[in-house]
């Protein structure tokens, strides 16, 4: 199974929010910008997180995106379903995680079961556990820039 592009973005493009905003508004191009994603397929996600009260904009110089509620209250399942993605893992459930196949569909019950086990996973991860994680890779990255490789390392004190 794989997540959709749509549902992928919006996480991301929290994560990058929460990460560089500390309750100030962040503007969508810098999410773009620090993302890679496409302005305008941000802004039509943003859309929808507004409606959503996933965010709230702020107007004016300096304007932007803040987080309508503290991190620890968004949950993924709740981002990706204010950018109305379904978390259904085979074509053949519907939306509701009802399967529109026969009565004498032998598998019926794994995806059934599969999507809950999706679900109760995506619901169970905040927006700031991610953020939390985006932070430690973060200072992680940034702790090994200007670090000299070992090999080259040894190299020059053989020299």
């Amino acid at each position: 199974m794989r997540m959709s592009t749509k549902a992928q973005y919006a996480v991301r493009a929290l994560v990058s929010l929460n990460l560089n905003g500390d309750g100030s508004p962040v503007s969508i191009k810098t999410i773009s910008a620090f993302e890679n994603i496409s302005l305008n397929y941000l802004e039509q996600l943003f859309v929808k997180l507004r409606r959503g009260e996933i965010v709230r904009s702020v107007r004016g110089p300096g304007g932007g995106y803040v987080l309508a509620r503290p991190a620890s209250e968004i949950r993924v399942d709740q981002i990706i379903d204010t950018v109305e993605e379904t978390l259904v893992p085979v074509s053949c459930m519907e939306n509701d995680g009802s399967c529109n196949c026969n009565s004498q569909c032998a598998t019926q019950s794994v995806w059934v079961g599969l999507g809950d086990q999706i679900r109760s996973f995506l619901a169970s991860l905040t927006l700031d556990d991610l953020t939390k994680e985006g932070r430690k890779r973060l200072s992680t990255e940034n702790s090994n820039v200007g670090a000299v490789p070992e090999a080259f390392g040894a190299m020059e004190r053989h020299r």
